[in-house]
Formats: C-alpha cells, sequence, structure tokens
C-alpha cells in the first residue's frame, strides 16, 4: 500500500505526518478507552510511520499500561531492581539534582536483551519551563538504505555483542542485582523487521561493545562510523516537542532515539512501558 493510500484510509483516527522520514501526530483517539477499530488502525499506521504521538491525553498508570498491552506483554526494565515501585513503568525524571538523564545519546531501548523491546510508550506529565527536552528520533530503515553497497555486503552477515552494563553501571553507576549480571547479547547488525521485512542497521552507541569476528580496532572504528552516520544525518530524523500529556509510541525494533538534556536546571517527568519482543532480532 502506498503511503497516500494508507493515509486515506484512516477512518478512525487522525493522522498528520511529522517529518517525510518518520512519525506522525495522531488525533481524533482517547488513550484511555480506545475502540478496537482504533487500536487496528494504530497498528497499521505505525508500521507506516515508525512513532506516533498522541496530544492531550490523561492517562492513569492502568490507563498507559492497558495501552501498551494492546501491543503484547509489558517489559520490565533491568535498572527497576534499584527503583522500586511498579515494575512496570519506568519513571524518567530529570531535575537540578540530576547526574545524568536517561536516554541523552542515541539508542535504541534495552537493545542488550535476548529478546529486546518491540516497543516503547513514554506518556509526559512535567515539560521544562522554558522549553526544551524534545526527543529525536531516527528511522534505521533510511539508516541501512544510505550506507554503501559495499559497507552493506561486509556487514549484512555480521553480529554485535549489545551490554547492559555500559549505560547501566558504565554510564548511571547502578550495580547490578546481587548475585546478577545486567544482560548481555549478541544480535545481527542488519536483521530484517518481523513485519515489514525491510533490512535495518541494528547497532547503537548506548549498548553495542563491539562486532563479532573483528580486532578491537576494527570493530571500535567501524562501530564510530556507523554511529556518526546516525547522528549526523537529520533526514533519517524526526522531532517530538512534548507538552504535558503527550504520550509517544515508537517502534523499537527499527528506529532509534536521543532525549535531549538542554533544560538544567529545569525538570522533565515522564513515564514508560515498553512491550516484549516477539523474537530476538533475525537476519
Amino acid at each position: 500500500m502506498s503511503a497516500a493510500s494508507a493515509e486515506a484510509s484512516w477512518r478512525h483516527i487522525e493522522v498528520e505526518p511529522l517529518a517525510p522520514s518518520l512519525g506522525a501526530v495522531i488525533r481524533g483517539v482517547d488513550l484511555a478507552s480506545p475502540t478496537a477499530t482504533q487500536l487496528e488502525e494504530l497498528r497499521s499506521v505505525w508500521a507506516e510511520h515508525l512513532v506516533l504521538t498522541f496530544p492531550e491525553q490523561t492517562l492513569d498508570r492502568e490507563a498507559h499500561k492497558a495501552f501498551g498491552r494492546a501491543f503484547g506483554t509489558l517489559h520490565v526494565h533491568p535498572l527497576n531492581h534499584a527503583r522500586g515501585g511498579d515494575d512496570e513503568i519506568l519513571v524518567v525524571k530529570t531535575d537540578a539534582n540530576s547526574k545524568y538523564t536517561a536516554g541523552d545519546g542515541w539508542h535504541t531501548d534495552v537493545s542488550c536483551d535476548a529478546i529486546p523491546p518491540l516497543g516503547s510508550a513514554l506518556y509526559i506529565k512535567e515539560v521544562p519551563s522554558n522549553g526544551g527536552g524534545d526527543t529525536l528520533f531516527a528511522s534505521m530503515y533510511l539508516a541501512w538504505e544510505a550506507l554503501s553497497e559495499g559497507l552493506q555486503n561486509f556487514l549484512v552477515d555480521k553480529f554485535a555483542v549489545h551490554d547492559g552494563a555500559l549505560p547501566y553501571v558504565g554510564a548511571y553507576g547502578v550495580a547490578p542485582p546481587e548475585g546478577s549480571n545486567y544482560p548481555r547479547n549478541r544480535h545481527p547488525i542488519a536483521p530484517r523487521h518481523p513485519v515489514t521485512g525491510r533490512r535495518l542497521l541494528y547497532v547503537n552507541s548506548g549498548f553495542t561493545s563491539h562486532i563479532e569476528g573483528l580486532k578491537r580496532e576494527e570493530s571500535r572504528a567501524i562501530l564510530d562510523l556507523l554511529f556518526r552516520h546516525i547522528e549526523r544525518n537529520p533526514r533519517f530524523q524526526c522531532r517530538v516537542r512534548w507538552q504535558p500529556g503527550t504520550l509517544t509510541l515508537w517502534d523499537n525494533r527499527c528506529t532509534q532515539h536521543h532525549a535531549l538534556w538542554d533544560y538544567y536546571p529545569e525538570s522533565r517527568y515522564g513515564e514508560r512501558v515498553s512491550i516484549v519482543g516477539e523474537a530476538a532480532p533475525a537476519l
């Protein structure tokens, strides 16, 4: 189905593209009580646009989780062992006393898991009073397709290791539960999306430690090239500008995102649910 014909088929939701590359603003649906028909259309428009942002929503935690469960089982974040509260809710809070903000760098959520989350839904309740705190998203379909054929041929059958200790210990300083380690798993660099079948680039600066089968310096050089490729190409990207009551749902399998921390000492508060993936990334 073409983009034009797809847009014309949305009868129970309003869809406004956010950028040519990815992203759409969705109106006409109350996420606290979406109809079955609306959820069916959202699944289709999600596959088309990858990042869906819903303004002016009013959700409590149970409604937020119920919306996430419409797409699958909810994920428990590896850091929630140190935070207490609801295992299925990841609190995203930054204020003047924060030493870091979650997601301040291009990444894919919890790609260290054996089966990473297929998607995440972040609901923002508080934004900085003077602006800022936007989130950038990038299409990994386009990132892969923009590589040269020679580099694609080199990478297409390679695997990379994704290590949870890199961000959780190295950046955040949160030790794993006693007697255990954070997840560490290998994934193909160029898997195909399980729904669309499109090939994509699957390495990220947050979790990816090295490419298997290469010398350390070779792996580092290629990963740094790929990370810069993602960061420096705005034509792969869109930008979500949050307001209180905005929820954004993204496909974690084929996008990356970067939460900008440009609002110190102002505060930003949100809560996120993620959905357990159906299968590990596959060639």
